[in-house]
C-alpha cells in the first residue's frame, strides 16, 4: 500500500498545554484505521491534523456534526458536493430542491435510514438523525477518504453497525476516532491508541481482543 498521509515529529498545543506530541505517523491507501484512547488523550486534535494534511479533501464527520440547522436534511447532504456545482446551480437548488439532486441524495438517505426525513430541518432532529445526517453528506461527497470523529456516538447499536457498513463500504481509506472498542475492532484493520497526546500503540487489529487495550485506559 502506497502512503497517503505522512506526519514527522507533529506536536499541537492548546494553551500551553500539549495536545499531541511528537506525533510520526503514516497512513496508507485502503487503510481502515481506528484512533482510541481516553477522552482528552488527542483523538480528536489528531483527526483534525491528518484532515488538514490531506488538503480538506477528504470526506469529513466532525463531532459535532456541523450542520446547518435551519436547513434541511437535503440541503445539508447536497452540501457534499458543493464544490461540484456553479454558484448559480447551488441557488436554483437552495431556492427549490432540484429532482436531478434529489433523486441522487435519496438512496444516500435510505442508506442511514434518513429518507423520511428529507426536508425537514436539521434544527428538529434528534441527536442520532443528525448524525445520521452528518454520515450522509459524507457518503454524498463520494471522496475516497473519510474522517470522522466518533460518527456512532448519537446512535443505537442496530444504527451503529449500519453507520459504520456504509462508511467503510463507501470510501476506500478510513480514519475513525472511536470510543467503542468492539466496533473498532470489527470495522478497523489498525489501530493507533493515544494516552497524553503520544501513540503508545500502533498495531493490526488481527487477532487482538478489547481487553488487549486495556492499558490505554489504565485498566
Amino acid at each position: 500500500m502506497s502512503a497517503l498521509l505522512e506526519l514527522r515529529d507533529v506536536s499541537v498545543k492548546y494553551d500551553a498545554e500539549h495536545a499531541l506530541k511528537n506525533i510520526t505517523l503514516t497512513i496508507n491507501h485502503g487503510e481502515r484505521v481506528a484512533l482510541v484512547g481516553r477522552s482528552g488523550a488527542g483523538k480528536s486534535t489528531l483527526l483534525r491534523v491528518l484532515y488538514e494534511q490531506n488538503g480538506m479533501d477528504a470526506a469529513l464527520v466532525p463531532q459535532d456534526f456541523g450542520l446547518v440547522r435551519t436547513l434541511s436534511v437535503f440541503h445539508n447532504v447536497y452540501m457534499g458536493r458543493l464544490r461540484q456545482h456553479s454558484a448559480f446551480y447551488n441557488l436554483a437548488n437552495l431556492v427549490k430542491p432540484l429532482r436531478r439532486e434529489i433523486g441522487a441524495i435519496m438512496p444516500v438517505l435510505e442508506r442511514v435510514e434518513m429518507a423520511p426525513k428529507i426536508f425537514e430541518p436539521t434544527g428538529q432532529l434528534s441527536g442520532g438523525q443528525q448524525q445520521r445526517t452528518a454520515i450522509a453528506r459524507a457518503l454524498h461527497q463520494c471522496s475516497d477518504v473519510v474522517m470522522a470523529d466518533e460518527p456512532v456516538s448519537s446512535v443505537d447499536e442496530h444504527q451503529s453497525r449500519r453507520v459504520l457498513d456504509a462508511l467503510v463500504e463507501g470510501h476506500r481509506t478510513a480514519v475513525l476516532a472511536m470510543h467503542d472498542l468492539e466496533l473498532a475492532l470489527t470495522y478497523a484493520n489498525r489501530i493507533i491508541g493515544l494516552q497524553d497526546g503520544r501513540i503508545t500503540l500502533d498495531e493490526s487489529t488481527d487477532g487482538m481482543s478489547a481487553k488487549d487495550l486495556d492499558g490505554l485506559y489504565g485498566n
